[in-house]
């Protein structure tokens, strides 16, 4: 009989999961299941047959299971591993193989025996031979006893892709665009990804015995939602899995989201009417609905879940008062404080009338994209405003921008009569490592720095056309962004006590900073922590930094939920236009930049789009009609 979870809080799930608050508690959790499988099996003279993933996802698991090998003696002689997939083709030595994944993260630190390890061969040159041969092995060892699983963003599990039969076998498979995208990143480009793997099929998968899939993260918050809550469906291989009597979902809070049992919780049962959840539910009610918040009635609440609400708080007309009188206060022309008024209902303070503010970039160009236009208000209302470019940015800079920049230095040396050549030798080490460059590999040192000075360049440029003297621009470049490339040290002292200085410089009582927190292994959430770690420390230390305002910002990408919003920007066309010059100073990243992600449209496309997009959601509210708006939460200390 299908295993089913029949709480009225999760009758939406059609799939037994398991929530843990963040995605580190969630993989020792599974970690933890591992091991004592692998414990019992060798108690009773058994191999533990374990099916295994690769990505971001499982890494923590494994970093527990190699802890767990060398301070608690999990032995893995007697372990048997099956890995779901390999890109084909693909050379085993390869660093974007799998093969040196699992041995990176697992195997070459742990006793497991050689002749157990099994992955999909990207080199085999009779593939079909070779997937029937590989399901033969499985099922010599009589199946497998757990398998994990990821899930992609086209709710592929393994690379099963939209399409895949659920009775599939190991086999070779074309990869989806959007898969493909997302793995760029690891190959230096999508050109560099294969088209093709080599993937158990989803009959494979079921026959384990226990079916783990992890996710982690808000970017996988919508394809778990359609995996665990909508009709099985080709679209989403993922939700075969409700199919499964031995299936289950781990996630971390982010990743579990948009369910509706935390997402509208009062869908599905009664809830404890918080401040927040009144204003998230009434936001959500009106937009729903296609009514601005005023002309919502009882009815409207009653037949929507909503009935309890009425009951406990209403009637509609006092919650729609209240709630609209709260978005209201969120929107502000004066970011920095308007001085001489009452503040008690605005979403800054009055006082002092001039601030120190310092807006944090972790890339060069993160300023004007994400908050341009505020931004530029600060500037021109007169506040003292510093901008902090975290990181160099060097990573996304096209190779032959460094040829065309080294060619404009010798033809500018040569036309002044100041030719020493330097630049020539340097531009010629360039051309010959270009030229020979495999896909991902790290630039050496002269070319990164090249690079990291065409963003500097880019970001003057935009500071100084924003209003901002040349004083007031400071370049981080923090050791992390590079030393990432080629070392495993996790240690971010140094970049928390060189962003500590910064802050006692510029003493601000007003600090922004990026919240993008979806990828939690990315350079806005690496840069993020580490402007919290040193204000929580300035905080026991230094007086002015208990009265500093942490405001956070997000990309071009998504916007915060409005219910969330406590500070909203309107610009006019004005300043739309004014943000849109500033960001075209970054002209390494217009057109087609180096990681474009998912979208295709240009990243002043993409910023204008989304903050008409926030402004559209507030006149649908029935609040005034804006040009465009940029939204901003407070992160609160005390909370």
């Amino acid at each position: 009989m299908k295993r089913l979870n029949l709480l009225e809080e999760t009758r939406f799930e059609k799939i037994p999961l398991q929530v843990f608050e963040t995605s580190e508690q969630a993989s020792l959790a599974v970690a933890a299941r591992i091991a004592r499988l692998v414990f019992e099996k060798k108690e009773k003279g058994e191999k533990a047959i374990l099916g295994f993933a690769t990505g971001a996802t499982p890494i923590p698991v494994y970093r527990e299971l190699v802890r767990l090998h060398q301070e608690e003696n999990l032995s893995f002689k007697h372990v048997v591993t099956f890995n779901l997939d390999e890109y084909y083709p693909m050379q085993p030595a390869a660093d974007q193989s799998y093969v040196a994944f699992m041995r990176r993260h697992l195997f070459d630190h742990v006793d497991i025996l050689e002749e157990n390890i099994h992955i999909p061969d990207g080199t085999a040159q009779y593939v079909h031979r070779f997937c029937i041969e590989y399901e033969e092995q499985i099922s010599t060892y009589g199946g497998l006893d757990i398998q994990l699983l990821g899930i992609g963003r086209t709710g592929h599990i393994g690379f099963n892709e939209p399409g895949s039969a659920p009775n599939s076998g190991t086999r070779l498979v074309t990869l989806d665009d959007l898969t493909r995208r997302d793995a760029s990143a690891y190959f230096g480009g999508k050109e560099n990804v294969p088209q093709k793997a080599i993937t158990m099929g989803i009959g494979t998968i079921f026959k384990a015995k226990e079916i783990i899939l992890m996710a982690w993260g808000a970017n996988k918050a919508d394809i778990v939602k359609q995996a665990v809550e909508s009709d099985v469906s080709t679209e989403v291989p993922a939700s075969y899995l409700q199919l499964s009597n031995h299936a289950e979902f781990v996630l971390d809070r982010e990743a579990s989201s948009l369910l509706t049992r935390f997402d509208t919780p009062w869908l599905v049962k009664d809830v404890l009417w918080s401040d927040q959840l009144i204003r998230k539910a009434v936001l959500w009610l009106s937009l729903h609905l296609g009514k601005a918040i005023l002309k919502l009635t009882d009815d409207d609440y009653n037949t929507h879940g909503m009935a309890q609400l009425i009951t406990e708080k209403g009637p509609a007309y006092t919650i729609n008062i209240r709630v609209f009188n709260e978005l209201q206060r969120t929107i502000t022309g004066w970011p920095g404080g308007k001085p001489d008024v009452d503040d008690s209902n605005r979403p800054e303070r009055a006082t002092p009338a001039y601030k120190n503010v310092l807006l944090f970039s972790p890339h060069p160009d993160d300023d004007v994209i994400s908050m341009g236009g505020t931004f530029i208000r600060l500037a021109d209302q007169g506040h003292h405003v510093h901008v902090a470019y975290q990181t160099s940015g060097n990573t996304a800079v096209w190779d032959d921008d460094v040829l065309r920049y080294l060619e404009f230095i010798i033809d500018f040396a040569t036309a002044i009569g100041d030719d020493r050549g330097i630049t020539r030798e340097i531009y010629q080490q360039a051309r010959n490592f270009f030229a020979g460059k495999k896909p991902n590999q790290s630039d050496p040192e002269v070319i990164r720095t090249v690079k990291g000075l065409i963003r500097k360049g880019e970001a003057i440029a935009g500071a100084r056309f924003v209003g901002l003297p040349d004083d007031r621009i400071h370049f981080q470049n923090l050791p992390f962004y590079d030393r990432g490339k080629f070392s495993k040290d996790i240690n971010f002292e140094d970049d928390i006590a060189q962003t500590i200085i910064l802050l006692r410089h510029v003493k601000p009582h007003q600090v922004f900073a990026a919240g993008d927190f979806a990828d939690p292994h990315g350079t806005h959430k690496v840069c993020f922590d580490i402007i919290l770690q040193a204000l929580l420390r300035l905080r026991q230390t230094d007086e002015w930094a208990k009265d500093c305002w942490l405001w956070l910002y997000r990309g071009a990408w998504h916007e915060y939920p409005i219910h969330e919003i406590e500070m909203a920007v309107p610009l006019s066309p004005q300043e739309v236009k004014r943000k849109r010059n500033a960001i075209f100073k970054h002209q390494s990243q217009k057109d087609i930049p180096v990681f474009p992600g998912d979208d295709p449209r240009e990243f002043w496309v993409r910023a204008e789009d989304r903050t008409r997009e926030t402004a559209a959601m507030y006149h649908q509210l029935g609040l005034a009609d804006y040009e465009a708006i940029e939204a901003f939460v407070r992160w609160h200390f005390d909370d």
